[in-house]
């Protein structure tokens, strides 16, 4: 079975930057798109930015271009979110996921991880 284990959330000041870090164990994720949500208090979990299996296609959400960055490492079975400028409105707890873009429907998360705290101070 599939863990992901995020680390690197924390407290920062507005403008401040965090870098997220999301580890796979179980089996490798080469094949897999890997991605980062978010949920605030109150809110539903948001798709914040995915990076292909291939590395051929990124997205990031409107709401955090040109300051979100999301790179994966295949060798270490790894992916991290760098997130630059922050915002109190970036507060929420992040969570990475992976997918099979090879299912039927490939728009699914199959693998969770347990989420890490991300609080910006104004």
């Amino acid at each position: 079975q599939v863990q992901l284990v995020e680390s690197g959330g924390g407290l920062v000041q507005a403008g401040g930057s965090l870098r997220l870090s999301c580890a796979a164990s179980g089996r490798s994720l080469n094949l897999y798109d890997l991605g980062w949500f978010r949920q605030a208090p109150g809110k539903e979990r948001d798709l914040v930015a995915v990076v292909s299996y291939n590395l051929r296609s990124t997205y990031v959400a409107d709401s955090v271009t040109g300051r979100f960055t999301i790179s994966r490492n295949s060798a270490l079975n790894t992916v991290s979110l760098q997130m630059n400028s922050l915002k109190p409105e970036d507060t929420a707890v992040y969570y990475c996921a992976a997918r099979n873009p090879f299912k039927e429907n490939r728009k699914d998360f199959d693998y969770w991880g347990q989420g890490t705290q991300v609080t910006v101070s104004s």
